[in-house]
């Protein structure tokens, strides 16, 4: 990224920042609420994607409308919502009756964006009252801590590799599994996965560049943990429902239904995910088959571990700064009582680095520098200091 677009990056994100946490905390309310009242519950995945959808368009649509250039905005990525042993993507269409039962464990992953400089957040939250113990503690824990340790690593001058080895160590720390085939992306504007990547398991059939991160890159650093062997599987292409546009590729369809869903998808989605809710589901059933067939579309499959297994994800934003590291999605997890004590001292050596650099002269304050002020604020609701209730 060039230096003279860090400007630009800071203003977007701390428009994005406000505005991706407050969808998660509906969900959870939601979450909450339908533990209480069953006869909604049958809804209550269709409903709550409604309202997180309009929600964030309605949000981001109020920012910059004085502007006169007008400025793109809205999803960046579909609500997901992945429960128990689904790892992913799992946003469904509005004929879905899918039920949310106490005790179920929710991802929710989702994305928004302002002139295409994105921001992306993923949380993991218990249908519960009360602290969330035994392997579901132990599976969030495991993730929110290689969160917290991916955060301290990727900063200038590290690679991709370091953050990669950190990462499984600390889940086999919680007797986890970090899962196979899930990539942290760098990020540019209207580019939701750079080429710059974090693989999380390295293995001999996935690998990916070694590279250096460099000073003001953008991350979407993803992790996702699992209590079984952290190697989902595809179970149903047709639970597909999140595709994005490949812009390199071009096909001419033999479907009408294809070219139609196809130009409505070039008009209303030329480069973020989508989510086939936002078509016309029997038209879009037989047009995106095509699409997809002759790689003018990329899905996102909604994977699964084995029956039984619990998936942890946290997913968030970093700008890496001159001063350090900033944290611009998050959410407060629910209190955890973990089986498994953190006992590692590399671990604990990870978690003690600082996120952000001292700065050096110990002078006073310069008065009026907004950046400054913007960089305080981008910080807002870190995931907890103290990692799952033990001290970095």
């Amino acid at each position: 990224m060039r230096k003279g677009r860090r400007g630009s990056w800071i203003s977007a994100f701390l428009m994005l920042s406000p505005n991706t946490n407050p969808q998660l905390k509906l969900l959870t309310r939601h979450y909450s609420w339908c533990c209480q009242n069953a006869s909604q519950r049958l809804r209550l995945l269709t409903f709550v994607r409604k309202e997180m959808l309009s929600s964030v368009s309605e949000q981001s649509g109020n920012m910059y409308k004085n502007v006169k250039k007008k400025i793109e905005r809205g999803i960046a990525f579909p609500t997901c919502i992945s429960v128990n042993n689904t790892v992913c993507h799992f946003s469904p269409l509005a004929s879905d009756e899918s039920v949310l039962e106490d005790g179920d464990i929710v991802k929710i992953d989702l994305g928004c964006h302002i002139d295409g400089f994105i921001a992306v957040v993923g949380h993991t939250h218990v249908i519960q009252q009360g602290p969330v113990t035994g392997r579901a503690a132990d599976v969030i824990a495991a993730a929110n801590t290689a969160a917290e340790v991916a955060l301290r690593l990727v900063r200038p001058g590290k690679k991709n590799k370091d953050v990669t080895e950190a990462i499984q160590k600390v889940a086999a720390a919680y007797d986890c599994k970090i899962v196979e085939g899930v990539l942290s992306h760098q990020m540019k504007q209207f580019v939701i996965d750079g080429n710059k990547v974090v693989l999380s398991v390295s293995s001999p059939e996935t690998r990916v560049d070694e590279a250096e991160f460099e000073e003001n890159e953008v991350y979407s650093i993803d992790i996702v943990t699992s209590t079984g062997e952290g190697k989902p599987k595809l179970l149903d292409e047709k639970q597909t429902t999140i595709y994005k546009r490949a812009v390199d590729k071009s096909y001419h369809l033999k479907m009408k239904a294809s070219r139609f869903i196809f130009s409505e998808i070039s008009q209303n989605f030329p480069i973020m995910p989508f989510s086939a809710r936002a078509l016309e589901e029997k038209r879009a059933r037989l047009g995106l088959v095509e699409c997809v067939n002759h790689d003018l579309l990329q899905p996102y499959p909604v994977l699964h571990e084995k029956p039984g297994d619990l998936v942890a994800h946290i997913k968030f934003t970093v700008l890496l700064m001159p001063n350090g590291s900033d944290r611009v999605t998050s959410h407060p997890l629910q209190e955890l009582q973990p089986t498994k004590t953190l006992d590692d001292p590399e671990v604990k050596a990870w978690l003690s680095l600082p996120i952000k650099s001292k700065k050096k002269g110990g002078g006073k304050k310069k008065k009026g520098k907004k950046v400054g002020k913007a960089e305080d604020s981008a910080d807002a609701e870190p995931v907890n200091e103290s990692v799952n209730g033990e001290t970095a």
